[in-house]
């Protein structure tokens, strides 16, 4: 389980502190550790056509309590059907033991399932179900003729009193007639009532055995998933165990995601710290295709995931010296004032530099909207009229009144804002002009990222024009949203079905670079008090 480096290491440093799990550049010792891994997966052609379809995989460098540094190795999930494979660490637990209690239930469940589709695919119930609908349908239009043809009879009978006027015996028939007609009616309406009732206490007996073996298989499963997250017990550097429900009892969600405690990072430390080697430091990276939700590349280095292993991790790495995030160092403070590009006595437009927050984060950082409170304390309303992401540089809009940034906001909400993004892209883009529309929504398993989802994803439309492609690699291009969707223009530049070329810079859905290139360079929109049309531009420097 623990491997020796195949190269010699000795003239690679070792890093101060612990990789910082959800923001770092990988170590030379986990590149040279990944390299290794990588080398073994490709030799393995059993697991080839599994491979293809994508999986993460995870290194981890330990030092053994005799000095001796060597890596350990782990995959996120399953890897063809198993949990243990002599080359990765073994699961925290193992739920795929044949004896043990999560597959003995599994299978009861498993049964229930089968149960349901029996019951609710029997063809007894299928024609019983049909017949129910057939004769409400019959009822429907049978007492809606029947009625109609009340009020006929009704409306003929008002036509005869006007025409002349009736005697006693006369009136008296009318009446009889009414009452015996209203009668037929109830007595129509009561027997197809009685026969649909008769229908639906059958179906409903059918519907209650399903509901009940739902309600069965609901309850089998939150307990077997209760117990199961009771197994992993998941150690610390200080020795220090806690279950998964323990852990996320903390969160707000309080309940663990199904799969917690199986990704690779929290399979690496709970080895080492079972054998009582010190971590030193740690990268994940992705193998095969992307999934056809998020964006993943094949090589590439990730972070860990926030929604299954943040929590776990905040734990498991109590004891060790961590890094400090990296993110925290890369947000821009100015020298000197942010660099304004239009100013009247309502609004201005600044140039915000990439790596600063439009807003205050959870840190207390730097932000636009802290410096323009600076700048103009007298100003009422928010501020900020929109925002840009903190890696993204370019124009952002300053409402100085309350008045101003509603009728500012409303242009935004209603589409009226024109903009214009110029970025970088990794690879060439072959069609000069178009379109791309990919409904977008948040990974709730791994914020802040986006994900492609057809079902819960909210429209994405951006179109864009090439520029210049350089040298057969690269492509200058330019973006113009319709919409404005958090991360739009990264993952429709990412995504392989959007253009499949992430732009230059983009630690989310690409690779990292000196920046993220990609800058809003262009604003066109009606001035609110005005109505003058202002068209706003600032070239990037890129």
């Amino acid at each position: 389980m623990l491997h020796r480096f195949t190269t010699p290491i000795t003239d690679i440093p070792l890093p101060e502190r612990f990789t910082y799990p959800f923001c770092y550049t990988p170590h030379p010792l986990c590149i040279l550790a990944a390299k290794e891994v990588q080398s073994y997966l490709t030799r393995q052609t059993a697991w080839k056509d599994e491979l293809r379809q994508g999986k993460m995989f995870g290194v981890l460098i330990v030092q053994t309590e005799h000095g001796e540094t060597g890596y350990l190795a782990a995959f996120s999930g399953i890897l063809a059907g198993k949990n243990l494979h002599p080359f990765f660490v073994p699961p925290v637990y193992d739920l795929l033991q044949p004896q043990g209690f999560f597959k003995i239930e599994e299978e009861n469940i498993s049964s229930i399932n089968r149960n349901i589709r029996q019951l609710e695919n029997d063809k007894a119930y299928a024609a019983l179900s049909a017949e129910l609908a057939r004769t409400i349908q019959s009822a429907e239009d049978i007492l809606a003729t029947a009625k109609a043809q009340l009020k006929e009879a009704k409306t003929a009978r008002e036509q005869r009193r006007k025409e002349k006027e009736l005697n006693a015996q006369e009136e008296a028939e009318l009446i009889r007639e009414s009452q015996f007609q209203k009668a037929e009616y109830k007595r129509l309406e009561r027997s197809w009532k009685a026969r649909i009732a008769t229908l639906q206490t059958q179906t409903e007996d059918w519907e209650r055995r399903i509901s009940a073996l739902k309600s069965e298989r609901k309850t089998r499963s939150a307990a077997l998933q209760q117990k199961l997250f009771e197994q992993f017990g998941m150690l610390n550097y200080r020795g220090e165990v806690k279950n998964l429900c323990e852990i996320f009892g903390q969160t707000v969600h309080k309940t663990p995601p199904a799969g917690a405690g199986e990704c690779a990072a929290p399979k690496l430390l709970q080895q080492a710290y079972l054998h009582g080697w010190k971590p030193i430091a740690m990268a994940e990276f992705w193998w095969g295709d992307s999934p056809k939700t998020e964006i993943r590349h094949h090589g590439h280095y990730y972070p860990a995931c926030k929604g299954k292993c943040e929590p776990i991790l905040q734990h498991m790495l109590q004891g060790l010296q961590v890094e400090e995030n990296p993110m925290l160092k890369r947000m821009q403070v100015p020298s000197k004032n942010l660099e304004i590009v239009y100013e009247d006595s309502w609004l201005s437009v600044i140039n915000k530099p990439a790596g600063m927050l439009s807003v205050p984060g959870k840190e207390d950082a730097v932000s636009v909207y802290s410096l323009m409170r600076g700048q103009y304390p007298e100003a009422d309303g928010p501020l900020t009229v929109h925002r840009l992401d903190m890696a993204t540089s370019g124009l952002m809009l300053i409402a100085k009144t309350k008045r101003v940034h509603q009728n500012l906001q409303a242009q935004f909400k209603n589409r009226l804002v024109r903009k214009r993004y110029v970025a970088l892209l990794e690879g060439v883009v072959p069609k000069d002009k178009g379109t791309v529309d990919l409904p977008l929504c948040l990974n709730p398993l791994d914020r802040p990222r986006q994900m492609v989802h057809t079902e819960h994803g909210k429209p994405a439309i951006t179109d864009y024009q090439v520029l210049e492609r350089l040298d057969g690699k690269q492509t200058r291009i330019a973006f113009y949203p319709r919409t404005g969707r958090t991360h739009q223009l990264r993952i429709h530049a990412a995504h392989p079905l959007g253009l499949h070329c992430p732009i230059i810079g983009d630690e989310l859905y690409g690779e990292k670079a000196k920046r993220l290139y990609l800058h809003a360079e262009y604003l066109e929109f009606t001035h609110p008090i005005t109505g003058e049309t202002l068209r706003i531009t600032k070239e990037a420097e890129f």
